[in-house]
């Protein structure tokens, strides 16, 4: 792997963990308000709307540690990957369905977050992510 690449891939390694940290950090400090955030997404039944917001932020953080840590870095960035994706979807049905609500995706005392702003920021955080997942394969082989 080329200097260049190997720079490329601690920068997006950082760069995804440092904002999945935050989130993470953020949510599992306030799981209540993170719930109320799930259900208005409207998508699971309501008890599942408080067992996502109690383990989502969890799950988010210790991957986002991993890749700071630079360890088990392909398996942390497979799964904040495909969260990523997954909440696109989600954002991409709140489009759909014509819902105004916040993403929940970060702190709510920021203010409200539409969701296509919200699907505009995953979409650049899915560079990263994907370039993480791509290049932990050659990181690997090393």
């Amino acid at each position: 792997m080329s200097r260049a690449m190997l720079y490329v891939y601690h920068f997006c390694r950082l760069a995804l963990g440092g904002v999945y940290l935050y989130a993470g950090v953020v949510k599992s400090a306030d799981v209540v308000t993170f719930a109320r955030d799930v259900a208005n997404y409207q998508l699971l039944p309501y008890a599942w709307n408080y067992l996502a917001a109690a383990t989502l932020p969890y799950v988010e953080t210790v991957a986002a540690l991993l890749l700071l840590f630079n360890r088990k870095v392909r398996p942390a960035a497979l799964i904040l990957t495909s969260l990523t994706l997954v909440f696109m979807v989600a954002l991409v049905t709140v489009l759909v369905r014509g819902l105004d609500i916040d993403c929940g995706c970060f702190n709510p005392s920021q203010g409200h977050t539409s969701a296509g702003i919200a699907l505009l920021r995953d979409a650049f955080l899915l560079f990263p992510a994907i370039v993480t997942l791509r290049l932990s394969g050659r990181m690997s082989a090393r």
